[in-house]
């Protein structure tokens, strides 16, 4: 089933169109920005004037009708045109869509953050150390935030902190010793003793420039301190996460699109037709184009079921399985593209080496693919033991 079948509504159809409209313009400087791990600024500057950056708030305070499936098609959507864009564009989209969702912050700083993202401010978590790794883990972080006359005091050093060089403000992870508990502030990044160290030399991913953030004595008033307890977060759903999967779906997508039309155009002097005619060729077509179908009907299948009052109070670990079959599941559809194209598909010029770079990333976005399958093994196991009584 193409992308286009699971487009089902009105306001669906139209932000696709719309998003599709700057193709062009997204992959204008896709290879350079590639080339010179830079940030797609214009890409997601664009975004935020045509008000995309604000569905997901729009959507919790009501003002849209946007569901779980239309966001998973628009994060698709970019995916398939540029991966960093979509990638980077994703974590503010699932940040603020959890927070008004949530109801994570109080209702002061909460109509704060609308009024910043109604004038294009952009958000992302400051989560991951070096010394702790994925925060999924649960390490407690390096970061320590200390009390002061006037609010609080921040020190550390955090990594992977995508999106960098436009976020307006990070969230920011952060050990407080007299409560015992890790507590997350919003931090301006233009406060002082914020600084991005460009850190960021990766092999995939690279325009996304996730570089560290370094935090030396940075003071914020107490109203700053919007979660303060952790499993406000961590003991619900977030269904916005939906946007890691969509993204790789999208590359996945674009790869074989790429794949393709090489097949239907190449015709060596060896043959008397394009090689799409080759019984090998089709093959490997036909095998993307079933792994494209999977991946796609499972990712929006449980988008369907999030949208679902009922039936999401269900939910144990579809979200995560999504992710990790349609990460692995791109893989494998890059890899299948390449092995259509030969040897061109690892010139510089091709843009499917890129997307083979980029898209192994998925692997080492949040969850994990070993906590799923355990996760997974542990909730067939407690289903199996309430069924034996």
């Amino acid at each position: 089933m193409s992308k286009k079948m699971m487009v089902t509504n009105e306001f669906q159809r139209e932000w696709v169109e719309r998003l599709e409209a700057q193709t062009e313009a997204f992959k204008e400087h896709r290879a350079e920005n590639d080339r010179n791990s830079s940030f797609p600024k214009r890409n997601v500057a664009q975004l935020v004037e045509m008000g995309y950056t604000r569905l997901p708030m729009e959507k919790a305070l009501g003002e849209n009708d946007m569901t779980m499936r239309d966001f998973v098609s628009f994060q698709e959507t970019i995916g398939a045109m540029d991966s960093a864009t979509a990638l980077s564009i994703g974590w503010h989209q699932g940040i603020s869509g959890e927070i008004f969702d949530k109801k994570l912050w109080n209702d002061e700083m909460t109509q704060f953050l609308a009024d910043e993202i109604r004038g294009g401010a952009l958000i992302n978590r400051a989560l991951s150390e070096a010394a702790t790794g994925s925060p999924t883990r649960g390490g407690k972080p390096g970061t320590v935030a200390v009390r002061t006359e006037n609010g609080w005091k921040i020190d550390g050093r955090k990594s992977f902190t995508t999106m960098s060089p436009v976020v307006t403000y990070f969230l920011v992870s952060a050990w407080i010793e007299e409560n015992q508990q890790i507590g997350t502030f919003l931090v301006p990044k233009a406060a002082e003793g914020v600084t991005v160290i460009e850190t960021w030399d990766m092999l995939g991913m690279r325009a996304s420039e996730s570089h560290d953030l370094l935090l030396e004595n940075v003071e914020v008033s107490d109203a700053y301190y919007v979660e303060r307890d952790p499993k406000s977060r961590n003991d619900a759903l977030n269904p916005w996460s939906l946007h890691i999967p969509a993204c790789y779906l999208g590359i996945a997508q674009a790869a074989r699109d790429e794949a393709l039309r090489f097949a239907v155009t190449y015709q060596p002097n060896s043959i008397n037709t394009p090689i799409c005619e080759l019984p090998n060729v089709q093959q490997h077509i036909g095998q993307m184009d079933i792994e494209l179908m999977q991946m796609r009907h499972l990712l929006y299948g449980v988008a369907d079921i999030l949208d679902d009052d009922a039936r999401k109070e269900n939910v144990t670990t579809e979200m995560a399985v999504a992710k990790y079959t349609v990460t692995n599941g791109a893989l494998s559809v890059v890899d299948r593209a390449m092995r259509l194209v030969g040897a061109r598909s690892l010139q510089m010029s091709n843009p499917l080496q890129q997307m083979y770079r980029d898209v192994r990333a998925g692997l080492h976005n949040p969850p994990m693919d070993d906590m799923t399958i355990a996760n997974t093994a542990k909730a067939a196991i407690v289903e199996m033991k309430n069924i034996l009584g």
